[in-house]
């Protein structure tokens, strides 16, 4: 009687409990369904604003997009305006980053994720040291422009910015006049501060050369050697053109000239390309050795273990096993983190410091200019006429970052296949 009466008061609490536990499912149940809809709503509205982005660029900018745009350099009139000098110096800048940070990213990685320090005072370090590489990863861009600009431009003081850097290779230096005719008489000099004397009549001095249809060489290997002729103001002009070409008067100044070749290197490094690629390094080489990190984490521990038992020393398990399964995530990481590089600007306008440029880069000590540069140049503008061709640089921007991730993504196809 007594088990009857415990049985009924059991199925009685059951029946009490079951309409409640229907309810809190059928709770979690909205809730969770409420929340699908939200990210739903949150994913198309972001990918409509892209989309509406996207369109509005383009229905703007497609009509100023032209050859001229791509090979002219930057003009006052709008109509013949381009920024041949800004796409060359993305390209120098972003693929000399890319260079510069990878390799150093992913050894980083490896070194804290596979070589990891054992020990107290070992994990002491390697906590430091994940600490500070996070940090940096969130640090705003515009700082480490500040820095680049110590850094690498004026080398923490260490050298003065001037004309005359301390230390350069790869320059010859000229002392330049200019003749009456109009021609541009040369005088190679070791030190550019030196001070010429009065110019002497017969001196030897060089010139460039000219074409048969006259047009001047501009090749500093191929300057011709003349005789400097010296004329008084109340001379008279010669009639000779070719002694005319070569004469000045005794008050004639000499300007410095510099001839820079492919290979130019100074220190300190000044507002160059190698300044802007090593400042660019120090905004995404935190985000590669997070993402290097994150790809060698995803490496099962078995594959390291069966290498391991099979005799393999640790630096063959990375570079047979774990590092090639972890070349997809890695390149995913590079790509996101050369996209951002490719549209910095405030690190690049704190090293450059110069918008209105018209001339490529030659080496990685000269000046340059990056395409969000030039946009910001034409955005700034008042004239309608530049808004239209900061959209087409825009387009262009976007179809330069879609070639690098091409690249990118080509290299992590052709490395997976094997793998798989």
């Amino acid at each position: 009687m007594s088990e009857s009466l415990f049985d009924e008061a059991a199925s009685q609490k059951q029946v009490e409990r079951t309409p409640l536990k229907l309810r809190d499912v059928r709770v979690r149940m909205r809730v969770e369904k409420a929340f699908q809809v939200i990210c739903w709503i949150t994913a198309i509205l972001a990918v409509a604003v892209l989309v509406w982005l996207l369109m509005s660029i383009a229905v703007q900018g497609i009509p100023s997009l032209s050859y001229q745009l791509l090979v002219n350099a930057p003009e006052p009139d709008p109509e013949m305006t381009g920024m041949r000098p800004a796409i060359f110096g993305t390209i120098w800048v972003c693929t000399l980053c890319g260079l510069l940070t990878l390799p150093i990213g992913i050894a980083t990685a490896v070194l804290l994720e596979e070589f990891r320090p054992k020990g107290s005072l070992g994990q002491w370090v390697y906590s430091l040291i994940q600490t500070n590489i996070s940090n940096l990863a969130g640090v705003p861009s515009v700082v480490y422009g500040i820095v680049g600009l110590t850094a690498f431009v004026t080398m923490f003081g260490a050298f003065s910015i001037s004309e005359s850097p301390p230390f350069e290779i790869g320059a010859r230096h000229y002392k330049q006049y200019f003749s009456e005719g109009d021609r541009g008489l040369f005088i190679p000099v070791e030190d550019p501060s030196e001070e010429l004397g009065e110019p002497v009549d017969g001196m030897t001095v060089f010139m460039f050369s000219r074409d048969e249809s006259g047009q001047t060489i501009v090749d500093y290997d191929q300057l011709i050697a003349t005789e400097l002729n010296v004329i008084d103001e109340d001379d008279p002009f010669p009639e000779d053109e070719s002694v005319l070409e070569r004469s000045i008067f005794p008050d004639s100044t000499a300007g410095a000239l510099k001839d820079e070749s492919w290979y130019y290197f100074r220190l300190p490094f000044g507002r160059g390309v190698l300044t802007g690629a090593l400042t660019l390094m120090l905004v995404i080489l935190p985000v590669v050795i997070i993402a290097s990190q994150e790809a060698l984490r995803a490496v099962p521990s078995s594959m390291r273990d069966g290498a391991r038992g099979l005799g393999a020393t640790p630096w063959q398990v990375v570079r047979t096993v774990t590092l090639p399964a972890a070349v997809p995530g890695i390149m995913t990481g590079s790509i996101l983190a050369m996209s951002r590089a490719i549209g910095e600007t405030a690190p690049i306008f704190i090293i450059a410091g110069i918008v209105f440029i018209r001339q490529t880069p030659q080496h990685l000590m000269d000046d340059f200019t990056v395409m969000p540069m030039q946009i910001y140049n034409w955005t700034s503008r008042p004239q309608k006429e530049f808004h239209d061709i900061a959209a087409a640089g825009i387009i262009v921007l976007l179809i330069t970052l879609l070639s690098f991730n091409a690249v990118a993504v080509f290299i992590r196809q052709k490395v997976q296949k094997p793998l798989s």
